[in-house]
């Protein structure tokens, strides 16, 4: 562990479990911590339970802004845990100077997404720093939701499984590249971010049988995949060909020299089931997006791996992103 902390320490990849395993694990440890699931399962699995803090600049982007953001991201935690999202607080720090109305705009955008989910705002807390002591505004939002699909753990995947993915990948890490660098882009790029709730009661009103759901935030799709296979110690053998892509995502990439699947979303997640309901799952999931698509399977070759086959018939390890990407993307 480095002697002190780097952006890179916030990436949600190999450097970011470093942290949170050598500090916060360390005095923290116990069994539903050490679950590592996007929500921790409390209450003999009747509720999940999930906080998260959002410091994304700029605080508006197109398709979203921070308030969407803060009330998707902990909603699609708790939905990843099979959870309906029910109670939600919202605290923010505010620097002195910020417009009102841009504060009322943020507001209402968390509001609609409340009313998606069917949630709540039932507490709170508001702090105002001096100007230059944060950066315009960030915001902590903690969620309960009543969990209606039990089982569902980043453990549980096994030999001949099938990963599939709920749309295409990297529109949120593009999207805030561009907004955040004046890229003028001849399309209508915009970022993925979305609740996921309805789109997972489908799954479930459908009887998937969900093994694993995760939605891939920092450190994208290949994140994902190596804490699978790593909680699970399996291989989770990918096809290159089969990520799906927004050509105007793949430009930025070839441009900044990332992958897609590194990049991250807010609206997108990761699916594994067993290979029987395979195709009903990517039959509901494309009833949403007909991007989504199977683009892996699980097997024992290499336990703990995540393995990239690409359509020239080689293979290679995708691991865990290292550095930081694209800090406060979320």
């Amino acid at each position: 562990m480095t002697k002190t902390i780097t952006i890179a320490h916030g990436n949600g990849g190999e450097e970011n479990n470093e942290l949170i395993k050598s500090v916060f694990y360390k005095h923290f440890k116990n069994d539903i911590l050490a679950k590592s699931e996007d929500a921790a399962v409390i209450e003999d699995g009747k509720l999940a339970f999930t906080t998260d803090s959002f410091t994304v600049s700029p605080l508006f982007f197109p398709g979203g802004d921070i308030g969407k953001l803060a009330v998707c991201g902990t909603c699609n935690d708790l939905a990843m845990m099979g959870a309906k999202p029910k109670y939600i607080t919202c605290s923010v720090i505010i620097e002195e100077g910020f417009p009102t109305r841009d504060l009322e705009k943020i507001v209402k955008s968390m509001k609609k997404e409340l009313e998606i989910n069917g949630a709540i705002v039932v507490s709170g807390d508001t702090k105002v720093v001096p100007r230059g002591s944060v950066d315009k505004l960030f915001i902590n939002t903690t969620g309960i939701g009543e969990i209606q699909h039990k089982g569902i753990s980043a453990s549980n995947l096994k030999d001949g499984m099938s990963v599939l993915v709920s749309r295409d990948v990297g529109t949120h890490g593009a999207t805030i590249f561009a907004a955040r660098e004046g890229i003028e882009l001849e399309s209508t790029l915009q970022t993925d971010c979305a609740s996921l709730y309805p789109e997972v009661k489908k799954l479930m009103d459908a009887g998937i049988a969900i093994v694993a759901m995760r939605d891939a935030t920092r450190g994208g799709v290949s994140a994902v995949l190596n804490e699978w296979a790593k909680s699970s110690d399996v291989c989770v053998e990918v096809t290159e060909e089969s990520i799906p892509v927004q050509e105007e995502v793949r430009g930025i990439c070839e441009m900044l020299g990332f992958e897609a699947v590194d990049l991250a979303n807010e609206g997108t997640f990761v699916l594994c089931v067993a290979k029987a309901d395979e195709a009903k799952a990517l039959e509901v999931l494309q009833d949403t997006h007909k991007t989504a698509t199977v683009i892996a399977s699980v097997s024992e070759q290499y336990k703990g791996r995540v393995i990239l086959n690409s359509s020239w018939g080689t293979k290679r390890f995708l691991d865990l992103p290292t550095g930081e990407l694209l800090p406060r993307i979320c």
